[in-house]
């Protein structure tokens, strides 16, 4: 065990996560706190509730320089980076010349550079992809020395509102520059909850002093890996390397709302990144299978990669991702589906230890979203 521990990173808050008695677990080549003692089910509740503290620094945080940067980094997504105002943050993802998805990420436009944010563990692919097929067109400079924290839940707007009142000027995908404990922290209203909420990048050397500015405010909480995963999962939300792979187009991961007007083939700058003609004939004449939500019919958890069959017992579909839904009240899941059956409502059955478990395919978010577009 001591070797393991040896191999993995710490973020600069692993010893305020041990003070706060967090189970830590490996994850992404990083020692993460996956709970606390109140437990996930607590946790869960709370920042649905109130308002959780979640640390991300493992994510991969980037910086692209230089007046050349919207358009290269365009050339290896499908969405709209040119047109992406200045303060506002969006969603993307990196794709092959198989158009499947490399890693989703945050893209931010943050005036003179762009701020991209991607996950803990492609940071190193999408680093040298970045470095590879953007160099000569924009300086990438990782930013190593950087923590990310996220405040997440109803009560989030109030907190950040009592120590930074500009912030709540912000809406969903607004970004800016605000200062906490004395250092300039950037800040976006976003995050991996399906809640109102923020996610602040900072110094490293200043993570542990903002983290406990917060954590001293009455509606805050920490919040594990646990949490965050049932939170995401409830909200509907892709966890990369599970929910969407090298092998899974954005078409397939029913993510068609992220592909920007601007990039289809009647936008006005089409296509032109990795997997292009895939993606574009897969969003013209559908693709032949669909993520979808799945509402399990027992109280009988269907966990990732638990097949999916129809009344005659043909295999279907598969599990991507499963598990309970505290704010739900029953297990949820996400997989992938021959398009023919995704449609809500359309009854199937997981095989969970060789034994039919009944299933219904449903919309996603299975709880609201409820972030704060004004």
């Amino acid at each position: 065990m001591e070797k393991t521990t040896q191999s993995l990173a710490q973020t600069p808050l692993y010893n305020l996560h041990l003070e706060l008695g967090a189970k830590m677990v490996p994850f992404a080549g990083y020692e993460m706190p996956v709970q606390y003692p109140t437990g996930v089910l607590k946790e869960h509740a709370h920042t649905r509730q109130q308002a959780g503290l979640f640390d991300v620094s493992h994510m991969g945080q980037v910086r692209l320089a230089g007046s050349g940067a919207a358009a290269a980094l365009e050339s290896l997504v499908p969405v709209d980076i040119v047109g992406l105002p200045a303060n506002m943050q969006r969603y993307a993802m990196f794709t092959n010349e198989r158009g499947g998805i490399l890693d989703d990420i945050m893209v931010s436009n943050g005036g003179d550079h762009l701020f991209v944010v991607v996950n803990a563990a492609c940071k190193e692919q999408d680093v040298a992809h970045m470095k590879q097929h953007l160099a000569g067109k924009c300086e990438v400079e990782e930013l190593s020395d950087r923590a990310l924290l996220a405040l997440q839940g109803p009560a989030a707007a109030a907190v950040m509102a009592r120590l930074v009142p500009k912030t709540s000027s912000m809406i969903f995908m607004n970004t800016a520059k605000i200062t906490l404990c004395g250092a300039e922290c950037f800040v976006s209203r976003s995050g991996y909850t399906g809640e109102d909420g923020f996610e602040i990048s900072m110094p490293g050397d200043k993570a542990e002093e903002i983290a406990r500015q917060l954590l001293a405010q009455p509606e805050v909480a920490p919040i594990g890996l646990g949490a965050r995963d049932s939170l995401r999962l409830e909200a509907g939300l892709c966890l990369y390397g599970h929910d969407m792979d090298g092998d899974t187009t954005p078409v397939e991961a029913s993510l068609t709302w992220a592909l920007s007007k601007a990039r289809r083939a009647d936008g006005a700058r089409p296509g032109g990144y990795p997997g292009a003609d895939i993606i574009l004939r897969q969003l013209a004449d559908g693709a032949q299978r669909k993520r979808v939500g799945l509402l399990v019919k027992d109280r009988m958890p269907v966990r990732e990669g638990a097949e999916l069959a129809d009344g005659t017992g043909r295999i279907v579909g598969k599990v991507t991702s499963g598990g309970f839904g505290p704010t739900v009240g029953a297990p949820v899941a996400m997989a992938y589906l021959d398009s023919a059956l995704a449609t809500p409502g359309m009854a199937l059955n997981a095989i969970v230890r060789g034994k039919p478990v009944a299933v219904e395919v449903a919309k996603t978010p299975f709880t609201p979203q409820r972030y704060y577009r004004g």
